[in-house]
C-alpha cells in the first residue's frame, strides 16, 4: 500500500461499493478495506476511478469515499460477492488444536501478559478464541490478556466478547454474516453514526505492526532457522498480512510490559539500552493434512525460487522475527536461545515425530527444557488428556448464533441444520 504512493501509483482504480448517490459519493459499509488507499493514490495523480455499486440512492448512510474522487459509477445487476474468509466452524476444531491453544494461552499469553494482539486465520487460533471464556477464565486471566485486538470480525470471538473479555477490536475488513452483530456492539467495534462498522486495512496494518504486542498465526512449513512459508511443492498460497503482522517494528518506541520482557529475553546484556521485541508466534501442528510434515530441513519456497530464478524466495515470516513456535508437542522460546545450535535444537524439540523432530539431540533438548527454552505440556502443568472439545465455549456454528442472541447470520455454506 505504501508503494501506491511511491512507484506503483495506479492509472486506473476499480472498486465496489454498496451504494452511491447522484454526486458519486460511495458507501462501502464494513468492507471499505483497501479502497481509500487505492483511490487516494489514483485520484490525486490524475488517474481514473471506476466504482461498481449495488444501487443508486438519494441519501447515503455515510460517505466512505467522496464523490470528487470518483470518475465513473456503474450499477451492477447483481450484488458483489464477498467470500467468508474468516469463519471457522467450531465443529472442525480438533483436540490437538485445543491442546496447542491451551499451551499458547498459559505459556505465552499469560507468561507475557499479552493484552494487545492479532490472530491469523485458522482453526488453531479459533481454538484459542473459544478457550478464553473457559480455560483462560479458570486460570484467572480475564482482564489480564487478550483485551485489545487488531482483528477481522471472527465469529469464534463472539463468546469471548459476550463474556466480557474483549474491550475493543479494530478490523482490516468485515466478515459475511457479522453486520447485525457488529451493529449491536459499538462498544467493541468501530461503527459509524449509521451503525455499521467501518474498516480500513492500511490503518489496521499500522495498528497491527506498531500497536500490538503479539501476532500468532499458522503456516505450512518451518525450517531449522524458524523461517516459515505457505509455499509448498503442491501449492502456492498468498501470505495475506502475515509478513507485516509477523514482523518486529524496529521503529517502535512506546513501551509495554510484554514488549519489554521479550526484548530483555532476546538481549539480556544491553541493560538500559534494551530494545523491546514484538512477540511473533508460529502455531502449527507437526503434521498437516495427509500427514505432511510442517517441519523441514529446507523450505520448498527455496527450491521454487531457484527454479523460477527469483531474486527473493517467498518466505512468509523470517526466522529472526519469530519468537516462539507452538505445536501440540510443546513451546520453543527462541528468544532465549544464545546460539544457532540452541535454536535448531529448540525447534527440533517441538517438532514431534517428523524427520526434523526425530533428529533432535535428546541431551541438548533436556538441557533446553531445564532452561525453559523448550517446554512440553507437563512442564506447563498441562495434562494432554484434559484437551477435550467440551472445553470450547462454542462447539458449532449454531452455538455461535446463540451466543450472539441470533444476531450472527452465518452464510448458507456453514448451515448444516
Amino acid at each position: 500500500m505504501g508503494r501506491y504512493f511511491i512507484d506503483l501509483t495506479p492509472h486506473v482504480a476499480l472498486t465496489v461499493a454498496r451504494s452511491a448517490d447522484r454526486e458519486g459519493n460511495l458507501y462501502m459499509g464494513p468492507n471499505t478495506e483497501d479502497s481509500p488507499a487505492v483511490i487516494e493514490a489514483t485520484a490525486f495523480k490524475g488517474g481514473i476511478v471506476v466504482a461498481q455499486v449495488n444501487e443508486m440512492v438519494d441519501k447515503l448512510p455515510r460517505v466512505d469515499i467522496a464523490g470528487d474522487r470518483v470518475d465513473f459509477v456503474t450499477v451492477s445487476p447483481h450484488p458483489f460477492y464477498v467470500e467468508p474468509l474468516f469463519t471457522r466452524d467450531p465443529a472442525s476444531i480438533t483436540e490437538t488444536q485445543i491442546l496447542a491453544g491451551m499451551m499458547a494461552i498459559k505459556g505465552v499469553y499469560a507468561e507475557y501478559g499479552v493484552r494487545r494482539l492479532n490472530h491469523g486465520i485458522g482453526y488453531n487460533t479459533a481454538a484459542i478464541e473459544l478457550l478464553l471464556p473457559t480455560y483462560a477464565e479458570k486460570l484467572g486471566l480475564k482482564g489480564k490478556i487478550a483485551t485489545h485486538w487488531a482483528l477481522n470480525p471472527h465469529p469464534t470471538l463472539i463468546p469471548a466478547i459476550e463474556s466480557g473479555w474483549v474491550t475493543q477490536i479494530h478490523s482490516f475488513g468485515s466478515e459475511v454474516g457479522m453486520d447485525e452483530y457488529m451493529r449491536a456492539r459499538p462498544d467493541i467495534y468501530f461503527t459509524g453514526r449509521d451503525g455499521s462498522m467501518s474498516s480500513n486495512r492500511m490503518f489496521c496494518q499500522v495498528a497491527g505492526l506498531y500497536a500490538t504486542d503479539l501476532f500468532i498465526g499458522s503456516t505450512l512449513q518451518i525450517d531449522l532457522q524458524g523461517n516459515s512459508s505457505t509455499v509448498t511443492q503442491e501449492r502456492v498460497a498468498g501470505f495475506g498480512g502475515a509478513p507485516n503482522m509477523g514482523s518486529d517494528a524496529r521503529g517502535r518506541r512506546h513501551p509495554s510490559d510484554p514488549w519489554l520482557k521479550a526484548g530483555r529475553e532476546a538481549d539480556e546484556r544491553r541493560g538500559k539500552t534494551v530494545r523491546g521485541r514484538k512477540l511473533v508466534v508460529q502455531l502449527v501442528e507437526t503434521f498437516s493434512e495427509k500427514m505432511v510434515p510442517a517441519f523441514v530441513e529446507t523450505l520448498d519456497s527455496i527450491a521454487l525460487a531457484d527454479k523460477l530464478n527469483l531474486e527473493l524466495a517467498p518466505i512468509m515470516i523470517y526466522g529472526d522475527d519469530v519468537t516462539h513456535i507452538v505445536t501440540e508437542e510443546g513451546i520453543a522460546n527462541l528468544l532465549l536461545c544464545r546460539s544457532p545450535e540452541e535454536r535448531e535444537q529448540a525447534i527440533r524439540g517441538v517438532a514431534g515425530f517428523t524427520d526434523v523432530g526425530r533428529a533432535r539431540d535428546p541431551n541438548m533438548v533436556s538441557t533446553l527444557r531445564k532452561r525453559k527454552i523448550v517446554q512440553w505440556p507437563e512442564d506447563l502443568g498441562i495434562n494432554p488428556l484434559d484437551a477435550h472439545r467440551s472445553m470450547l465455549a462454542a462447539r458449532s456454528i449454531k452455538d455461535l448464533m446463540h451466543w450472539s442472541k441470533n444476531l450472527y447470520n452465518p452464510p448458507g455454506k456453514f448451515r448444516n441444520w
